[in-house]
């Protein structure tokens, strides 16, 4: 097995790629059947993460691969874990209906096991200070994920606006943890009362059964049964206060912010 880098040993040259939206169910196959053809390093963050080229028939597209070898153990967080936390935010998403997370696949890859993420062709001139004016309703739904998820993590960086105005939300490594871990620079709605469209549409995810059901067992394989129970607890406690919790300016922050 090839030894882990950072930075790539040779320059390439350009690949052409599809950049254009591809529908979930589509994207999540051309993610888990494709054929990684290039694995360049990205050169930032704290656990290693590549820049891929996948191949599926005469189409290339550009994902993001984050194997378990490269994660950084951490003093508070299970080693290892980290890539199945994302898939499973992943997962959340999908069944709440909240389609702001690009579609992730667990698979192999050149170093291993891994999410494989489809790469967000971000448009360069969104302003993330202004996300609250073109972007309020996936804003609001992103900071409600990231309480009950319990996100340790959310940067500005982490909010994406791809070209078609559209907003997504990336890096969920650092979710799920039992002890409360928020950490985050949504601060735009709190305190506010949560609209009556966003409070039904959780609500009606735990009427559902089917829904639930579903994802429970799909949450089984990936995080700790108290993780999971947290998590639920998080969901309805804040569904029954109807209302986007007030933040701590000392713990709530997310370390290198911006």
């Amino acid at each position: 097995m090839r030894k882990l880098r950072r930075f790539s040993e040779r320059p390439r040259e350009p690949v052409a790629v599809t950049v254009d939206p591809l529908p979930t169910a589509d994207a999540l196959r051309f993610l888990a059947e494709g054929e990684v053809v290039v694995c360049e390093p990205i050169a930032w963050g704290s656990n290693y993460s590549f820049a891929v080229v996948l191949r599926r028939d005469d189409e290339q597209r550009l994902a993001v691969y984050k194997p378990r070898r490269g994660e950084v153990p951490l003093w508070d967080f299970p080693d290892g874990t980290l890539y199945r936390r994302e898939y499973a935010a992943f997962l959340v998403s999908q069944a709440l209906g909240w389609d702001f997370i690009p579609p992730t696949v667990i698979r192999g890859g050149p170093y291993g096991i891994g999410t494989v993420q489809l790469y967000i062709d971000a448009d360069p001139r969104a302003d993330p200070s202004k996300l609250r004016q073109t972007n309020e309703g996936e804003l609001m739904r992103m900071f409600l994920f990231d309480v009950f998820a319990n996100n340790a993590d959310r940067k500005s960086t982490h909010c994406l606006r791809d070209r078609q105005g559209k907003l997504w939300g990336i890096d969920h490594g650092l979710t799920f943890n039992v002890v409360t871990k928020l950490r985050t620079v949504i601060w735009d709605f709190c305190g506010e009362p949560i609209p009556r469209p966003v409070l039904d549409e959780m609500s009606a995810f735990l009427s559902d059964r089917a829904r639930m059901d579903a994802l429970n067992g799909q949450l089984a394989e990936l995080l700790d049964p108290a993780e999971v129970a947290a998590f639920y607890a998080r969901f309805e406690r804040l569904l029954k206060l109807g209302r986007f919790p007030h933040l701590d300016p000392y713990r709530n922050v997310p370390r290198g912010w911006w």
